[in-house]
């Protein structure tokens, strides 16, 4: 059976604005200790799979520098769920980065980021019959293209490895199981 380490002792080792770095020392269930387990402190991530009355899927072309690739994405950003809710900061994204909003979100599922080494979740979200109404609010960071996809064309644009981030390709997959259900 599989057990949960002990976590010993922990210490925050770095501490910036835009990242954050713990050292845990644990006990694995066999007993051995490890002193320097290191954890990236993360923020959890809204994201929102925004589809159009018309059937298309708004996405946004933008430059990751941990990948060093402008990649297409889903719009979405950080929050702090002590701070605000899941729903608040997916409205809140999709609008700063796309200028189009949601009447009404779905929740789709939370998911771990990379439970291996970040404390984070992504959130996401299905936003249906979102309308464009306003212009992008980006952060200092961001430049992105706001484009759109008919949704018969996702298949494709996976398929092609045009589309390559996990937390898009989690959200547009239960996204399109569940508009197909319908």
């Amino acid at each position: 059976m599989v057990e949960k380490w002990t976590r010993l002792a922990s210490k925050l080792v770095f501490d910036h604005r835009w990242y954050r770095v713990r050292q845990d020392r644990v006990q694995l269930a066999n007993g051995q200790v490890v002193d320097d387990y290191f954890v990236s402190v993360r923020p959890d991530v809204a994201m929102v799979l925004p589809v159009t009355a018309a059937g298309e899927v708004v996405m946004v072309w933008q430059y990751r520098h941990g990948a060093g690739e402008i990649l297409l994405e889903l719009p979405a950003g950080t929050f702090d769920p002590q701070q605000e809710a899941a729903e608040v900061a997916a409205r809140r994204e999709l609008q700063e980065e796309t200028g189009y909003v949601a009447e009404q979100l779905e929740p789709l599922a939370t998911l771990y980021d990379n439970p291996v080494k970040d404390t984070n979740n992504v959130h996401l979200f299905l936003a249906r019959n979102v309308t464009h109404q306003g212009t992008q609010q980006l952060d200092t960071t961001e430049d992105i293209e706001v484009v759109t996809v008919p949704l018969q064309e996702i298949d494709a644009y996976i398929q092609s490895g045009k589309i390559q981030v996990a937390g898009t390709l989690s959200a547009l997959y239960l996204g399109l199981l569940r508009l197909d259900f319908e």
